[in-house]
Formats: structure tokens, C-alpha cells, sequence
């Protein structure tokens, strides 16, 4: 589309005002009123009484952060904390849907990791979008329970923070993997969802985070920003595979939405690297925002 000049721009509106009020020229037609536009995301609102718990100083990080499937043995940390560029990562605390299991997930492994000055982004995986096509995750939210089911599984991810030792004030992820956008109500119970999540993890005390898709999962986050919807998720992690270490996001998620350190970039997936003789395959992010330490 090209860009219109200011009085190209004041000769347009004039001629439609004039269209709309029946003006010279204008037909019977042009004169009826439009059809309404619905949006694609309406507004979902929750009482939020307590609101997000403050961001302690020390838990906000800018910098490198990994993932991997299963949370890795303490000795990799080790040699990965010396050589990497990595000072955080994620590791996935709850959820009916993880990918992997967590054999060494326990709250001492968390105390060790901490010791030696890991920061964590807890990961939590349980029902995803009703439209979703992922066979691995089978189980989907309900549009017509989205919100009940989101706290519900905000109950489940505060139990899975407290079995590995992580207290009030840490946040957690909702992970909602990619999902075609052809149907609106999909996009909409994800956000019913969400801000359900996001309500009863204010309320125990706990940060709410979401994950998805640039295109997808954070493209209807962003329009129920817009739409007014209420509590949102405190940060956005999104997924954009485009080699570049930032948060500046892109597409839907513009430089006014989410910008007081509130955004993670995991901007490339499946990358086998070896520091200190230690290998894994891990997801790359850039972080900038408060993690649980």
C-alpha cells in the first residue's frame, strides 16, 4: 500500500464524509451504514485484585538462555555455566503434555543448579488449542470452559513449582505450541485460557508467562492486548526461528506491547552445542525479563 501524502490524506476523508451523510453524488447505497466488523479476539476481562507480585532485582536478566527436552545432569551445568554464554534455562516444571521425562527435575537438582547461578524459566505444558494439529499433545481446551480450565492448570503449574523448590514470585511459562489461524473461536479460547491462567497465578502469588508462536499463539495475545483483555501473561516468550539474538518482535507484537522487560526470543530451535566436553541439543533464546532464580 502506498503512503498518502497529509492533504491526499484530508481530500480522502472529506470525500467519505461526505459519501457516508448522502453528499453530492453520493448513492443510496453509499449512504446505508456499513456492516459491523467483529474482531477477531474480543476483549476477555477477570478480576485481577493482587495483580502481578513485584519483579525482585535480582531475578531480572538480560542475556543468553537455553532449553532442552530434559532437564540436564548437573555435571553438564556445570561445565556449560564455565564456558557458555548461557546464564539461564528452561526446564519444564508441570503439564500432562510434556514432551519428555524429568527424571532429574527434583528440588535438590534445582538447588544445585541455583548454587552455581543458573536462573530458570519454568515451562509448563498442558492443553493446547482446539484447533491444534499436534498428534504428540491429543488433549485440547474446551471453548466453552477455556477461562475455568486455564486456573485450573495455573493450579497444577504452582504445585509443579513448589515440588522443585521454586517459591512465591517465580514464573512460570504456559506453553501453547503452534496452531493454524483459519478459525477465530480457536484463537479466542486461547485467550479465555490464558487469562485464566494469568488470574490464579496472580492470585498464589506467581508471574505469568506464555509461550507460542510469533504467528500464532502471540499474534491473538497481542490482538486481546489491543481488544482490552484483562490480566494478561506479565511476559511473552515467542518463537520466531530468524537467527537473531533480541527482543525486539515483529509482526503482531509492536514495539508498544510488552516492552518494560517483558519479552524472550527464542529465535532458533534443535542446535546441538558442545561446551566444557558437554553436548546437548537445545533451543536458543534471548531474554529480557524476570526468570526464578
Amino acid at each position: 500500500m502506498r503512503h498518502l501524502c497529509p492533504a491526499a490524506l484530508a481530500a480522502a476523508a472529506s470525500l467519505v464524509l461526505l459519501l457516508a451523510a448522502g453528499g453530492p453524488g453520493a448513492s443510496a447505497d453509499a449512504a446505508a451504514p456499513a456492516a459491523a466488523v467483529v474482531p477477531r479476539i474480543r476483549a476477555a476481562v477477570l478480576p485481577d485484585r493482587l495483580g502481578p507480585p513485584p519483579a525482585r532485582p535480582r531475578d531480572l536478566y538480560a542475556g543468553a538462555a537455553f532449553d532442552a527436552c530434559t532437564a540436564p545432569p548437573l555435571e553438564t551445568l556445570r561445565a556449560w555455566r564455565d564456558a557458555s554464554p548461557y546464564g539461564a534455562l528452561g526446564i519444564y516444571t508441570s503439564g500432562g503434555q510434556r514432551g519428555c521425562a524429568q527424571p532429574r527435575l527434583t528440588a535438590d537438582w534445582v538447588r544445585q543448579a541455583r548454587a552455581m547461578g543458573w536462573l530458570f524459566l519454568p515451562v509448563h505444558v498442558g492443553l493446547q488449542a482446539p484447533c491444534s494439529d499436534l498428534k504428540r499433545k491429543p488433549k485440547r481446551i474446551d471453548p466453552a470452559r477455556a477461562a475455568q480450565q486455564g486456573r485450573e492448570e495455573a493450579a497444577e503449574a504452582v504445585e509443579g513449582l513448589r515440588a522443585v523448590g521454586l517459591g512465591q514470585g517465580s514464573p512460570v511459562f504456559l506453553d501453547i505450541e503452534a496452531y493454524p489461524v483459519r478459525d477465530p473461536s480457536c484463537g479466542q479460547a486461547v485467550v479465555d485460557f490464558t487469562v485464566g491462567w494469568t488470574q490464579a497465578l496472580h492470585e498464589a502469588g506467581h508471574r505469568s508467562g506464555f509461550y507460542s508462536s510469533l504467528d500464532s499463539g502471540i499474534a491473538d495475545l497481542a490482538a486481546a492486548a489491543r481488544a482490552g483483555s484483562s490480566p494478561l501473561p506479565d511476559t511473552l516468550w515467542y518463537a520466531r526461528w530468524d537467527d537473531r539474538a533480541d527482543t525486539a518482535g515483529g509482526g503482531p507484537l509492536t514495539e508498544e506491547l510488552w516492552t518494560e522487560h517483558q519479552r524472550i526470543h527464542q529465535y532458533r530451535g534443535n542446535v546441538e552445542e558442545t561446551y566444557g566436553g558437554a553436548t546437548l541439543t537445545v533451543d536458543r533464546n534471548h531474554v529480557d525479563a524476570p526468570l526464578a532464580g
